[in-house]
């Protein structure tokens, strides 16, 4: 099910790519003192805070983050409160914000080298997270089920890389394969398989360099929810609010403004809005051969402009190949994470 196009956005955190270059040579530019007023905060030392969550998963009564979708316990032995998916959740995008989790975990200082994500969910329709593993640094499970209002947090490794989505309109089998509308990677557990794309990504390299966290939510690939990102317990500053927004605007659904050339429609509702490359395939579209080069490549030339509309909805998000400026997120001091799917109030 995986969604091949010409040519596949380059890795901006393995091996730190694009990010890397940027940051670095931000940094043979300026002095410490410019850095320290980074968001990221004075300090890059790596330490433990007591604001740190326990790496212990945690879940809520609506949330089966280790459970096979026929019921069938994982593994690891935990136990879920409901393991069946939901499939009957609209497959419209369109989301609603039916419970604030503003709150930043309440447990214990995390395990040395070990971190919290937490999932949430405030749209009105049940999403599957899932994550493309990092083999070097593996977490327990690599797909979740997520009812509207429910959470579930559970650890990851420093130094984790990886993407993390979340697929709409699932069924599955007995066995587990899976049928989603959109971000399916044929299984319910996704291992190191890309979800198909469209789909909006957080993308995380974890104490990528000196001791600094980056992360984003990217639509690069295509928009299929809206999410935002919030850091804590770290020595850094947060950028987006509980909310979603930040300086530069709030979060929005890019499904609701997507132009008709741009949209995947199933059963009269609109489930994604694609970029420009995944619709035209070109090397102007996809910044790639002759516009490769930043000077040369310009989302306002493109047939349509798809990264002003996903900068209108995600003003803080990658809204093309080239949209670092804006758009990289970094956290230091051991940071945890919460990723949340809705729009903001």
């Amino acid at each position: 099910m995986q969604h091949h196009h010409r040519r596949r956005r380059p890795r901006r955190y393995s091996g730190l790519a694009a990010t890397a270059a940027v940051v670095l040579t931000c940094l043979a530019l300026v002095t410490a003192v410019v850095l320290a007023r980074m968001q990221t905060g004075p300090s890059s030392d790596r330490r433990t805070t007591a604001a740190e969550p326990a790496a212990t998963p945690r879940t809520t009564a609506a949330a089966t983050p280790l459970a096979s979708p026929s019921g069938t316990p994982s593994p690891s032995g935990s136990a879920s409160a409901s393991a069946t998916p939901h499939t009957g959740a609209s497959p419209s995008a369109r989301a609603s914000s039916p419970a604030r989790t503003a709150k930043q975990p309440t447990t214990a200082a995390a395990a040395s080298g070990k971190r919290t994500i937490t999932l949430v969910n405030r749209l009105d329709q049940t999403i599957w997270p899932a994550i493309a593993a990092d083999p070097k640094h593996p977490v327990e499970a690599t797909g979740w089920v997520l009812r509207p209002g429910a959470s579930l947090s559970f650890a990851i490794p420093d130094h984790w890389d990886v993407r993390l989505w979340a697929r709409t309109g699932c069924s599955f089998d007995a066995a587990g394969d899976s049928d989603c509308l959109t971000g399916g990677c044929g299984h319910f557990q996704c291992g190191s398989t890309w979800g198909e794309f469209p789909s909006t990504l957080a993308e995380f390299n974890l104490n990528a360099w000196n001791g600094m966290d980056f992360y984003d939510v990217s639509l690069v690939e295509g928009n299929n929810l809206p999410m935002w990102i919030n850091s804590y317990g770290g020595t850094s500053k947060d950028r987006i609010d509980a909310d979603g927004c930040s300086a530069a605007g709030c979060t929005r659904d890019a499904n609701a403004t997507c132009p008709a050339k741009l949209q995947r429609v199933r059963d009269g509702h609109v489930v994604a809005c694609l970029s420009a490359c995944l619709v035209f395939n070109t090397d102007k579209t996809c910044c790639t051969g002759a516009y490769a080069a930043r000077p040369q490549c310009v989302p306002s030339s493109w047939p349509v402009d798809s990264a002003a509309v996903f900068k209108a909805a995600e003003p803080f998000a990658y809204s093309y190949v080239n949209d670092d400026a804006t758009s990289v997120l970094t956290c230091s001091g051991e940071c945890g994470y919460r990723v949340t799917w809705g729009v903001s109030p």
